[in-house]
């Protein structure tokens, strides 16, 4: 079994334990904001990022990835931080075989590997293709997880790779939306490099966490590579007295 990173913890999957809760419902406010935010091309590939550490990028990525599910897309949520992963703890799933695994092996393969978009759990488990045995079916209907598999020595160099851009456009090919949820963008270079890659990215940011000058500098680090940045996610604002949190988006200036 894999060693469970230290100072990690499982994100809120508030959106799949209470879809009636308030803060599940500004998940899907996201989510439409989401699908009308390009009027000429669909988003199927989506980087999730922040300025820096515990500012809710993951918990915004797993939310977003459970109500594009629950409205029947097909979705992959991958876990591209590969220095801090926290995807497969959160959904409670096994993180010994994942991305890592595959971009450090040879021989990548490009052809469409969800044929059949009733495929069982086993049946994925099972298959001969590199990247369809490593994907998990969690109980969400809809929803499949990339977990990230052992941290690597060069996770940048990995990210970087020509057979993480293949795998980019394999996966796009195969599902309606796929979500990468990656380090913080001013921490490391990860993120700008995914970004390049994707149809868009989403910057969140948390209110008395984040501040002006890390936000200004995200946001230069992504228009560096050309990041079509789709929208900001704002958290951590209390409504009233109540103990949810606030989610919306907005556009970037």
């Amino acid at each position: 079994m894999a060693k469970k990173n230290k100072g990690i913890t499982p994100v809120n999957l508030i959106a799949a334990i209470n879809p009636f809760s308030t803060a599940a419902e500004q998940y899907r406010k996201i989510r439409t904001n989401i699908e009308f935010s390009s009027a000429d091309k669909k988003i199927k590939t989506l980087v999730m990022t922040s300025s820096g550490p515990s500012e809710g990028k993951t918990t915004t990525a797993a939310n977003l990835a459970v109500v594009f599910a629950n409205a029947g897309s097909k979705v992959l949520l991958v876990d591209a931080d590969l220095r801090k992963p926290n995807v497969a703890l959160s959904f409670r799933v096994p993180n010994v075989n994942g991305l890592s695994n595959y971009l450090t092996e040879a021989n990548a393969t490009n052809d469409s590997f969800l044929t059949n978009h009733n495929a069982s759990h086993s049946e994925l488990a099972q298959g001969d293709n590199q990247i369809g045995s490593r994907l998990v079916e969690t109980d969400i209907e809809n929803l499949y997880l990339f977990p990230s598999g052992p941290t690597p020595p060069n996770p940048s160099e990995l990210l970087a790779s020509k057979r993480m851009q293949e795998l980019v456009d394999t996966l796009a090919a195969s599902f309606d939306l796929v979500i990468f949820d990656m380090p913080p963008v001013v921490t490391v270079t990860d993120a700008q490099i995914m970004s390049s890659y994707v149809d868009g990215t989403i910057l969140v940011v948390r209110e008395r966490k984040t501040n002006k000058q890390a936000i200004q500098e995200a946001k230069h680090l992504l228009d560096m590579v050309k990041a079509k940045i789709i929208g900001v996610v704002y958290n951590g604002k209390k409504q009233s007295d109540e103990s949810y949190y606030y989610y919306g988006t907005e556009g970037t200036k």
